[in-house]
């Protein structure tokens, strides 16, 4: 929040995460104090999560000495710091991360009375009797309860939110809508969605209605339950008694308030209830449940100490234990005595990567405790991830036995030469934003490429906005301006000073153009790529070089509490970019254009006029002054439509147009007002009158299709004078000239304006639909193209003279942008009935803003250091094991349900060739500049096949069918050669192979699919 006591937000600061909870959600948060309790790293990465979030404060309680393991996890505490208090160390580090969030350590005793004070207490890693004792409290006194443990590659986390806690909004997603075709009125009420939409409801949910004609009783109606007969069709129950049907009618989903009953955590701990984090795993909870009551019995009768690593006399123990537990509790569970035994070795684990894990699913829990937004865990909820142990793991007790390094925690489980493997990795990270920021910290944790032949190569070509510090929890308000991949290796390096020159920064697009910098020696170089990028095109281009190099990647990106990733191994999984995300739909141009329907049309009709307004005529204007034979050089390959609508906007912006003051900018724009919603409304209604009808004899203006009415322009009416001031605003900034604010002075000034009068013209072609040719609905008169380039200006009359472009920036609130486009947006909604939209709405849509919060992030990127985990050990000590596809995992969570999702990867689709199976990963390689000749011999002898045609990117180096003289010529060329005598331009040095794409022909002359074939041109 904007300050403790303030119902305003720092929109700048949340921007994205006000998409992820809304404004109201973020309120509740901000009046919400929380306490957590042990301050470990999963505690500590709870509170960060939650501080970035925006609650009203943090409080920790953790007066236990820091040890030497603690960082393993722990990332804001150094090695000086050991045998300090872990929360008065830790919390001045954590409140640096947002200045509205107050942060402080309770050094007091933890009392029913301190514990009733706060909205939601959260405690991970301390003994269970003081967990059990502060839960009844929180229970007492409706304070929201969480525990939560990470144990090694296991974890869990419980909720008990009280016996009456309010859910208002169980999934966070936009209420589903749609148009009616058709209300059935009868017993059943059977309604039809328009034009075959699927409608999305499931049974049980609660639907109104609004502009239904006919049967009126439903419009505004209390909300009607759904009972789902089809993908197209619902019923909402008995409308006998109200009126026939006719036309029209929108539906809406109505969400309720939902009241979830929770145990306590003493109740539950003997009758459990699960939430499954893995459905391939059904088996798990239970006995893990057992398991982890073992060990704090085991922690109570040693002294508080957990099973020693590896220990088989600690993990018997442990499984005895485990056993009786079972055996006393009514709710029994057959048990794995292999599974406990890893359990109880691994108990004093520390991995940053579970950390993150849980440390994002609990914060996220938090939240909902906070403000009612999304569904909680109820209950309790196990995870582990055995999967990431090395192939052939079998480690003694003295390799996961303490070294007194900061990576004990690490080496508890994996054990030191596992660690070696870690240090000595050699990562490139492509991306240092939210994802990225995320992963270097745990890298930093894991002590990954701290090694004498370890390295993390980092590039990010951004530099760090005040936006980025809600989720990017290595910057702060300092660095704003400064470049991320830099700032966030500086930070990274405080945490662990190991890897201080061990990280290489670097501030490159990956691209076609930065191939010099990343070249074959770079990715050879590697053993492993790991994309933090926010667009897909990047991400294709990166998956490319990792198929060409043959490296492993992981891929992984959020949306709100959405989150995904993937694994892609060379030779084993399919790549990322062998899968396709379905393409955006797009709108109709005749929808946006003439007939929109919902407020998503409007906003994006006003973005682009936007564009067509304060963007597009200035750059035009740029290019005719500053480019000689204009017209001839830049209309040469365009319709006579596009001439003549760009050359119409050079001449009024150089001459109609053109204001010498303000007061001409606001005449301006009260003249674009009326043009866009009155004029073209009336022309429109002249073309199709509201009660037209169609060649069928259905009335024209039928749904989808809305009947607009004109606005009157009043200036007693906000909504148009916001237009006035944004659009004559960014009219002045067009012209350098300077703006005004002052809404009453621009009132009056548009008042004033004199606007001609508008009669609706014969002859216009208006566009109908996506079918018809759009530029046969541009109007021109014969020689209309002839006229106007007569009437244009001579360019050498305004030598200097540069207009401004608008250059659409959402973030800058003093910029008019959002202004415009949401006055512009609700002025067409308001011609079209359409319910307009707030500015913050419109910001999201207009902008295409990603919503974004820290809890989803750092889950994410620890379920992606799972995977890394999984890559580094790979392989045993002699380096012929390899992992199988079923290792590894792709996931899919949405915090907000919750739900986890994970899947193996798909492996590579294959092709045949004479009886030899090749995927995408395959190439035929040649370790040396061979010629083209001697290629096409060896390819014959090794494969029985005759190359017709042999070409490197779009050119063809030999072909069959050549002349005898050529040919030869051809085949007697290094391909070096031959690429360098075909292209006429010479092989960049950095390049050591070189690509050729070969069509072959087996013994019958049939045409054959191979491999590419890679030729080493140089060491």
């Amino acid at each position: 929040m904007s300050g403790n006591n303030s119902s305003e937000i720092d929109e700048g600061l949340y921007s994205r995460q006000l998409y992820v909870l809304g404004v109201e959600a973020m309120k509740k948060m901000g009046a919400s104090n929380v306490l957590i309790v042990g301050l470990k790293g999963l505690g500590c990465e709870i509170a960060k999560n939650v501080v970035l979030a925006g609650v009203k404060s943090v409080t920790l309680y953790d007066p236990s000495p820091v040890a030497i393991s603690d960082l393993s996890s722990q990332f804001f505490l150094h090695q000086e710091d050991i045998g300090q208090p872990r929360a008065q160390v830790t919390a001045p580090r954590l409140a640096e991360l947002n200045q509205y969030v107050p942060v402080s350590v309770l050094d007091k005793e933890l009392t029913p009375e301190e514990i009733a004070k706060f909205k939601c207490v959260v405690v991970t890693d301390i003994p269970q009797q003081q967990k059990l004792e502060i839960s009844e409290v929180a229970h007492k006194n409706n304070v929201c309860f969480i525990s939560t443990e990470v144990r090694g590659l296991f974890g869990y986390t419980f909720n008990d939110f009280g016996s009456e806690f309010v859910v208002i909004d169980s999934t966070g997603e936009e209420p589903l809508s749609g148009m009616v075709a058709n209300i059935e009125q009868s017993a059943d009420g059977v309604v039809t969605c328009l034009d075959e939409t699927r409608h999305g409801l499931e049974d049980g949910q609660l639907v109104t209605f609004s502009e239904v004609e006919g049967m009126t009783e439903l419009n505004d109606c209390e909300p009607r339950k759904v009972t789902v007969l089809g993908p197209y069709t619902f019923s909402i129950g008995d409308t006998t008694g109200f009126g026939a049907y006719k036309r029209g009618g929108l539906f809406k989903q109505v969400k309720m308030p939902v009241t979830q009953s929770f145990k306590s955590f003493k109740e539950a701990l003997e009758s459990p209830e699960f939430f499954f984090s893995d459905f391939a795993k059904f088996d798990r909870p239970g006995q893990l449940h057992v398991g982890f009551q073992a060990l704090h019995q085991f922690a109570a009768a040693n002294g508080g100490k957990m099973p020693r690593p590896g220990n088989e006399a600690d993990a018997k123990e442990v499984l005895r234990l485990a056993h009786e537990i079972n055996n006393a509790w009514s709710q029994k569970t057959e048990l794995d005595d292999k599974l406990l035994q890893q359990l109880a070795s691994q108990a004093t684990g520390d991995l940053s990567p579970m950390v993150a894990v849980f440390g994002g699913l609990v914060a996220q829990e938090v939240l909902k405790a906070c403000t009612g937004k999304f569904s909680p865990i109820n209950n309790f909820m196990y995870f582990d991830a055995l999967e990431c142990l090395p192939v052939d793991f079998a480690p003694s007790e003295a390799d996961l036995a303490p070294t007194g390094s900061r990576y004990d925690g690490q080496i508890a489980v994996f054990g030191r030469s596992f660690q070696n493997k870690l240090a000595n990795f050699r990562e490139f990270l492509v991306g240092s934003g939210a994802i990225g920021c995320e992963m270097l910290k745990n890298w930093a944790m894991m002590g990954l490429g701290s090694g004498a032949q370890g390295v993390i190569h980092v590039t990010d070509m951004d530099t760090i906005e005040k936006s980025n510090l809600n989720r990017q929890f290595l910057f702060r308000p300092a660095d704003v301006g400064q470049l991320k991949s830099d700032t966030a290796a500086r930070a990274v390096v405080k945490m662990n000073p190991e890897l201080d020159g061990k990280i290489v920064t670097h501030q490159d697009r990956m691209g076609a153009d930065t191939e010099a910098v990343y070249n074959d020696d770079f990715f050879e170089g590697l053993d492993g790529v790991t994309n933090a990028l926010d667009n897909v095109d990047a991400r294709k281009y990166m998956d490319s070089r990792c198929v060409y190099y043959r490296k492993p990647l992981l891929e992984s990106g959020t949306l709100g509490t959405k989150g995904n990733t993937q694994v892609v191994i060379p030779h084993l999984t399919e790549s990322y970019g062998a899968s396709r995300d379905p393409q955006e739909k797009q709108i109709p141009i005749c929808t946006l254009k003439n007939f929109p329907n919902a407020i998503e049309h409007t906003i994006q009709w006003a973005r682009d006029l936007f564009e067509g307004l304060f963007a597009q005529p200035a750059e035009s204007v740029n290019a005719y002054l500053s480019t000689p034979d204009y017209v001839e050089k830049s209309f040469a390959t365009v319709g006579e439509a596009v001439k003549i609508e760009t050359l119409q906007k050079i001449r009024d912006f150089l001459v109609t147009d053109k204001p010498l003051a303000f007061g001409d900018c606001v005449g301006w724009a009260r003249r674009m007002f009326e043009e866009l919603y009155n004029n073209a409304i009336q022309q429109l209604l002249f073309n199709f009158p509201k009660d037209s009808v169609t060649a069928s004899g259905q009335p024209f203006w039928s749904p989808p299709k809305r009947a607009p009415d004109a606005v009157v322009f009043d200036p007693k009416n906000e909504l148009h004078v916001d237009f006035i001031v944004a659009a004559a605003n960014l009219h002045a900034f067009n012209y350098g000239l300077k703006g005004s604010r002052d809404r009453e002075q621009i009132r009056q000034m548009a008042a004033a304006v004199q606007v001609p009068e508008f009669k609706p013209k014969e002859g216009v072609k208006i566009q109908v639909n996506e079918s018809e040719d759009q530029n046969a609905t541009i109007n021109s008169d014969e020689g209309q193209l002839a006229e106007l380039m007569a009437s244009l200006p001579d360019p050498s009359a305004f030598a200097g003279v540069r207009l401004e472009p608008a250059d659409f920036e959402k973030d800058d609130d003093s910029n008019f942008h959002i202004d415009f486009i949401t006055a512009a947006s609700n002025l067409r909604a308001s011609n079209y009935g359409i319910t307009i939209a707030d500015r913050f709405r419109t910001k999201q849509i207009a902008g295409k803003i990603i919503p974004a919060i820290a809890t989803t992030t750092s889950l994410v990127t620890g379920l992606v250091c799972l995977e890394l985990y999984k890559i580094v050990g790979s392989t045993s000590a002699d380096g012929q094991t390899q992992r199988k596809i079923e290792d590894y995992k792709n996931g899919f969570i949405n915090l907000a349900l919750p739900f986890f999702g994970f899947s193996e990867p798909m492996p590579p689709a294959k092709t045949e060739c004479n009886g030899k199976e090749y995927t995408q990963w395959d190439t035929f390689d040649y370790n040396h500049n061979l010629t083209l000749g001697e290629l096409m011999a060896d390819f014959k002898k090794q494969h029985n096949l005759e190359i017709t045609m042999i070409s490197s990117g779009t050119s063809m180096l030999y072909a069959s069918f050549y002349a005898k003289k050529k040919a030869e010529e051809r085949r007697a060329m290094k391909a070096s050669e031959a690429i360098v005598a075909v292209t006429k331009e010479e092989i960049p040095a950095h390049v050591k192979w070189v690509t050729l794409e070969v069509c072959c022909e087996d013994e019958d002359e049939e045409d054959v699919e191979v491999p590419s074939i890679r030729v080493k041109i140089r060491d």
